[in-house]
């Protein structure tokens, strides 16, 4: 068979559903090969960045691996960003792409460029495919290496004329094989070292919404009752309404919920990614003692050096470690400050439930409406930008990845495509991306790809005219901003040209009925709503004055 055939029946047999791209001249082979496949769809993207996030989400939500695509040049460094955020978010993910004949790849010619070295820093792995017969070994060896803790990107490249080239060789088999656990008499000691403690917390980060790591913690915490901050990235790894939730931490800035820190003797860290939230933010002078509960080691770094490491399946340790843990025992913790902060965040996050104001609408309030509008399993994907911290901070989640946040490589130009990525998953909740106008505009015309595929998405833009995330640091670190603000297009014209509903937002009581009307309308819908950044100021200056009593 052709090497082009043989890559897609070593995709079919990983169980490959999905490849999100743009083709090229220099993939042709492959794509013919594609097109035979009755088990894998390709989803032919207006952006190569759009597919790269399309299959991130797909990652997230899954955990397991969809494909994005592009040709060599300029279709290749298109995918990077995209391809950067997965692998820093740990998402698995398949990066394909093609390239011209290697009889010309050693000197300068048309669109070469070395592309295995340009994806190197942002992957796990990447290879290029010089031998048809290697392809059963690459394509196992990038599946497994994608999916294995910490997950993300591996990148294949695939030379034109390699692909025409004859093999006999057949696909591989995947071997699934089980994750190591923590050593016993390790677990053991962590459970003493955790019952010694007077006031434990627990730190949740990403991997605690992978690989059924949330049940565990869940049970952990009916079984102590220790409180749970979780990172941006670990939204749902608790339900946000158990007393034991402590909502989430993040902000560069001293929030409510740090305090529960700073009164904290043991930091229980549990699939914590430095990249979310640097240690230095909360244990700046090194002196926390720290449990440390990962599929990996610790990174080194004098903000975070646990006494102890329980390395292993974050699951099955978690489950090792309840059976030290009888239920409704008493082991003589002091939780009042956590249940203290708690109590304050809450009246944080209900304070404008019920505001009325006319024009602009607080963030806020945003926020507490499309948390009653979002059912328990349904997604919100959020972009990067102002909008990302009041999400963070204010959207909070009974269900584990019912929240995906790009937050370990901050790109901006998530929320749209990933959201399209998220209907092919669960084509049955609602999914709504939340954007930034800055940040929508960058991928906007993915929205032709969401018609085409008529994906039930509805996308929220806050309209605030400029880089508000931007401005606001500017003006927390300098008094003032720079020149930021920009204009926008008409969103009722934009809509109806790309075949979307629309729905304008002009105060606060608009805000429900709209979201609402837009998850009922058929089709994709976009919504729009006049954001009130004011409270980006206000915020900032009121957390300057926070006082933690401890």
């Amino acid at each position: 068979m052709k090497a082009s055939d043989l890559l897609v029946k070593c995709l079919e047999e990983e169980k490959i559903e999905y490849i999100f791209g743009v083709p090229g001249e220099e993939n042709a082979d492959f794509m013919m090969s594609l097109e035979q496949s009755d088990s894998i769809q390709f989803i032919l993207t207006r952006h190569e960045q759009g597919a790269a996030f399309m299959a991130e989400a797909y990652g997230r939500l899954t955990g397991h691996t969809a494909g994005c695509l592009g040709t060599l040049g300029p279709g290749a460094t298109n995918l990077i960003t995209g391809v950067a955020d997965s692998n820093m978010d740990r998402a698995p993910m398949l990066v394909l792409t093609g390239q011209g004949s290697t009889n010309r790849l050693h000197k300068e010619s048309h669109q070469i460029m070395n592309v295995v070295k340009m994806f190197e820093p942002v992957t796990k792995w990447s290879a290029q495919i010089l031998n048809a017969d290697t392809i059963p070994e690459i394509v196992r060896k990038s599946v497994r290496i994608a999916r294995t803790e910490k997950p993300g990107a591996v990148m294949i490249e695939l030379p034109e004329d390699i692909a025409e080239h004859d093999t006999q060789e057949q696909p591989m088999t995947p071997i699934r094989y089980r994750r190591s656990v923590a050593d016993p008499e390790l677990v053991k000691e962590a459970a003493d070292l955790i019952k010694s403690a007077k006031r434990p917390l627990i730190l949740a980060g990403n991997g605690c919404v992978r690989k059924r790591s949330s049940e565990q913690l869940t049970q952990f915490c009916e079984k102590t009752g220790i409180g749970v901050l979780n990172t941006f990235m670990a939204k749902g790894c608790v339900d946000f309404e158990k007393p034991y939730s402590l909502f989430t931490i993040g902000l560069g800035a001293k929030d409510i919920v740090t305090c529960a820190i700073d009164a904290s003797d043991l930091i229980i860290s549990i699939g914590f990614d430095m990249v979310e939230y640097h240690p230095h933010l909360w244990n700046p002078d090194g002196k926390k003692r720290i449990l440390h509960l990962d599929f990996t080691p610790s990174e080194i770094d004098k903000h975070y050096h646990p006494e102890l490491e329980l390395i292993g399946d974050i699951a099955k340790t978690m489950a090792e470690l309840n059976t030290h843990f009888d239920d409704h025992d008493d082991y003589g913790f002091d939780l009042s400050q956590q249940a203290s902060t708690r109590e304050n965040m809450y009246q944080e996050l209900m304070a404008y439930a019920d505001d009325t104001a006319m024009g602009k609408v607080k963030p806020q309030k945003v926020l507490h409406d499309v948390r009653e509008v979002m059912g328990r399993e349904d997604i919100l994907l959020s972009d990067v930008g102002a909008h990302k911290m009041w999400i963070a901070r204010h959207y909070q989640c009974h269900e584990p990845n019912t929240c995906l946040i790009s937050n370990g490589f901050c790109s901006m130009g998530f929320a749209l495509p990933g959201a399209i990525g998220a209907d092919f998953v669960y084509p049955d909740r609602k999914i709504l991306a939340i954007c930034g106008d800055a940040g929508f505009m960058m991928n906007v015309q993915e929205m032709e790809t969401a018609k085409r595929y008529n994906s039930n998405i509805v996308a929220m833009v806050w309209e605030d005219h400029e880089y508000g995330l931007i401005a606001w640091k500017q003006w927390a670190h300098f008094g003032k901003h720079t020149q930021l603000d920009f204009g926008n297009p008409d969103w009722r014209l934009l809509a109806e040209s790309f075949g979307w509903n629309s729905f304008i937002v002009e105060n606060s009581d608009d805000v429900k009925r709209s979201l609402q009307a837009a998850f009922d309308a058929d089709g994709p819908s976009l919504v729009v709503v006049p954001i009130d950044y004011a409270e980006n100021k206000k915020l900032t200056e009121r957390l300057g004055e926070l006082t933690c009593v401890i």
